[in-house]
C-alpha cells in the first residue's frame, strides 16, 4: 500500500543551520584553481607553514586586489582571475585567524 502525503505538511528545523545552498559554487571553484596551481608550484598545503603569515598573504591579496582595479583582470603567471588570487589569500588569512582563536 502507497501513502499519499498529499494534504500533510511536514516540518523542518533546520532555520538555525549553515545555509550552504547560498554560497555560489563558482566562486569556491575560482579559489579551487587557485589552491590547485598552488600545490603545483608549491607543494600541497605548504601555504600554512608561511613565514610572516599574516603580512605576506595581506600584501598578496592587496597586490592582486590593485591589479585588479587597476584594469588587469587575469594574472599573467597563473592564468586565472586576480579576484580569485585576492580571494584565496583572504581565505588563508580567515584560517589563520581562526587557528589563532582556538
Amino acid at each position: 500500500m502507497i501513502m499519499s502525503s498529499v494534504g500533510k505538511s511536514s516540518a523542518k528545523y533546520d532555520q538555525d543551520k549553515l545555509r550552504w545552498d547560498l554560497i555560489p559554487l563558482e566562486a569556491v571553484e575560482e579559489c579551487v584553481k587557485i589552491l590547485t596551481f598552488g600545490a603545483q608550484k608549491y607543494g600541497e598545503n605548504r601555504w600554512q607553514h608561511l613565514e610572516d603569515f599574516e603580512n605576506r598573504y595581506f600584501a598578496a591579496a592587496m597586490r592582486h586586489l590593485v591589479a585588479y582595479r587597476k584594469g588587469e583582470r587575469v594574472d599573467h603567471e597563473s592564468g586565472n582571475l586576480h579576484l580569485s588570487h585576492a580571494l584565496t589569500n583572504l581565505v588563508f588569512l580567515i584560517w589563520k585567524e581562526l587557528q589563532n582563536g582556538k
